[in-house]
């Protein structure tokens, strides 16, 4: 992790539905009304975000962070869009914002994900393996090119990016059992 540790309080938790209210509140006051104007919003809309990926900051019983990320297609591969990932302005500056990032990418580790895809700030999100992909990756909208980012996960996407959730490599069925032998 780069950066600030997090406060020895802080929960890192999975976001439950009880969380949604919260949640919103913190990305309204983050990014205002004008962020269903934003590609990415309008991306995310009649999609919901991935549970397994999905988590907030809990300090005492209050949600102080959040990150969400959305099943997406680029160029036809499995990836996320993260985002948003905000934290209460009363809480900002203390590594909350990378602590849930990280968690968030140690996750998605753990899905078929081929990248995480995000539109958002280089500084930030470079020393956790973002990078700039400027044209490489086509959004259904504008979108600030230098701001346009991936961390390959098993590879590198590229091409357009679509809404389109991706289904789940069902698993191996289990070995038949061989039946008790008669005595």
């Amino acid at each position: 992790m780069h950066g600030r540790p997090p406060p020895p309080d802080l929960v890192i938790r999975p976001e439950t539905e009880n969380d949604d209210d919260a949640v919103e509140a913190i990305y309204r006051v983050a990014f205002g009304p004008g962020r269903y104007s934003r590609t990415a919003y309008r991306l995310r809309e009649g999609i919901a975000h991935d549970p397994r990926v999905s988590f907030v900051a809990d300090r005492s019983g209050l949600v102080i962070g959040a990150i969400r990320q959305t099943a997406v297609m680029v160029g036809g591969r499995p990836a996320y869009l993260l985002g948003p990932l905000a934290v209460a302005e009363t809480a900002a500056k203390q590594g909350i914002g990378r602590t849930l990032l990280t968690r968030s990418i140690e996750a998605a580790a753990a899905t078929m994900a081929d990248a995480l895809v995000l539109v958002g700030d280089p500084a930030f999100y470079a020393p956790s393996g973002f990078e700039q992909v400027w044209d490489e990756i086509v959004m259904p909208g504008p979108v600030e090119r230098h701001r346009l980012m991936q961390r390959p996960m098993r590879g590198r996407v590229h091409g357009r990016l679509l809404a389109d959730p991706w289904p789940e490599v069902a698993p191996e069925p289990l070995a038949p059992r061989e039946a008790p032998a008669a005595t």
